[in-house]
């Protein structure tokens, strides 16, 4: 049985209570997220042109309405803008800005319930998932971006069974999907990176319709002769949908503003308040993927002090709030007590340490040592991750409209939801 046959057969499944749990922490993440990457001005240009093109059924974020495919597209371009979603470590993927929008785009269009979207959500999230394993590492170090490949199979999978495609049509939706999921990972740092999660929504969109209406690809594009993963350095490694612990479960959610790679270190600094005068050295000991990644040692922008370990470390530790958007700005490359704490910051690889882990050795001015360690894959319990997720909608949005998109996302009415998605 190929990893096609396995999809088709696992887009049929219910999905267990914690997943679905999962997905609902996601939900309310993905609209957090996505309606602060609204706020800002960089893609108001790129929605006005798509808008331009004509009205629809869905929702886009922060007003208007466009046909399905096209709203997908520019909500999953909006709500990846920040580089703030969700992402998976298993494949380094950021499945919810591929799948929600795809899902949320199509439900609107053909009036589905917010319980049958939330179960397509789960399945496509963790289809997303199983398929970047699927393709492996070698798929990603060669450049491609999996929540862009991957992610496009994921959202096909996910509105395929909220339309209802058959065994056949499905098939022929991730066939299609085959011809049309990529994204590389030359764009990252452009504005090109967020649309790639904008175009694999809408590739799950449009690959899906077209097989209902009754468009035929390969008979199995993804994992047959000349398929998608023989022509994209997939390895083709085995997996078990729908076996055993599904992979949504161990999503990682972001509570700071910065990539991914600092956020161990960044958990493992807590609460820890320190001054220049109170310390003599740092020390930052992470995986070697990191080094060449977030690594700055004296950004100057506050878009490079996200990629910097030696400024996010300073600015935690000082009692900046890294988990809002606005302090990541020019004038806290500057702070002079900032800057001092920077300058007492060393890295260095670590080959025992995985892409998850950091370790930290702070030693006192008093010659004291404090060893701090923290792993993202560290299991949360769904009470912590909802405080930590609250907090952080609360420092995007504000407390009521973060209260208000709570309670919508955990609730039964799917045109609440995409009313707070209209509200700027």
């Amino acid at each position: 049985m190929t990893v096609t046959d396995q999809l088709i057969k696992f887009a049929a499944v219910t999905p267990p209570q914690d997943a679905l749990t999962m997905m609902r922490l996601s939900l309310f993440d993905w609209a957090v997220c996505g309606i602060a990457g609204a706020r800002a001005p960089d893609f108001d240009e790129f929605v006005a042109a798509q808008l331009a093109r004509g009205q629809g059924p869905a929702t886009v974020i922060g007003g208007g309405t466009a046909p399905a495919a096209t709203a997908a597209l520019i909500n999953g371009t909006l709500s990846h803008a920040l580089d703030y979603d969700d992402t998976h470590f298993a494949h380094i993927g950021h499945p919810s800005v591929a799948v929600i929008p795809a899902v949320l785009a199509l439900a609107e269009e053909v009036d589905a319930p917010m319980h049958e979207a939330a179960e397509a959500a789960t399945i496509g999230i963790e289809a997303s998932i199983l398929t970047g394993l699927w393709l492996g590492r070698a798929h990603y170090q060669v450049g491609y971006h999996q929540t862009a490949t991957a992610g496009a199979f994921g959202a096909t999978l996910a509105t395929g069974r909220l339309l209802g495609l058959d065994p056949s049509e499905m098939r022929h939706a991730l066939g299609l999907c085959a011809s049309m999921a990529s994204g590389l990972k030359a764009q990252f740092g452009t504005m090109a990176k967020p649309l790639n999660a904008g175009l694999a929504a809408r590739t799950g969109v449009e690959a899906t319709l077209w097989a209902h209406a009754g468009m035929t690809a390969a008979h199995d594009g993804m994992a047959g002769p000349l398929g998608f993963a023989a022509t994209h350095q997939g390895q083709n490694e085995d997996i078990r949908p729908g076996k055993g612990d599904w992979h949504i479960t161990t999503i990682s959610h972001k509570f700071h503003a910065c990539c991914h790679g600092l956020h161990a270190m960044l958990e493992a600094l807590g609460d820890l308040r320190l001054t220049s005068e109170n310390v003599s050295g740092i020390h930052i000991r992470t995986h070697p993927r990191w080094m060449s990644v977030c690594n700055i040692a004296e950004p100057t922008t506050g878009l490079a002090a996200k990629f910097s370990y030696a400024q996010t470390a300073a600015m935690k530790l000082a009692g900046h709030d890294t988990g809002a958007i606005a302090s990541f700005c020019d004038a806290i490359c500057v702070d002079d007590e900032v800057r001092a704490l920077r300058e007492k910051v060393k890295v260095s690889q670590d080959d025992r340490l995985t892409e998850t882990q950091a370790e930290i050795t702070v030693t006192e001015s008093t010659g004291a040592l404090r060893r701090l360690r923290h792993d993202l894959m560290t299991p949360m319990s769904l009470a912590e991750r909802a405080e930590k997720l609250g907090a952080k909608g609360v420092a995007l949005l504000g407390d009521a409209r973060a209260d208000d998109l709570w309670q919508i996302a955990q609730g039964e009415n799917l045109r609440d939801l995409t009313d707070q998605l209209l509200m700027s």
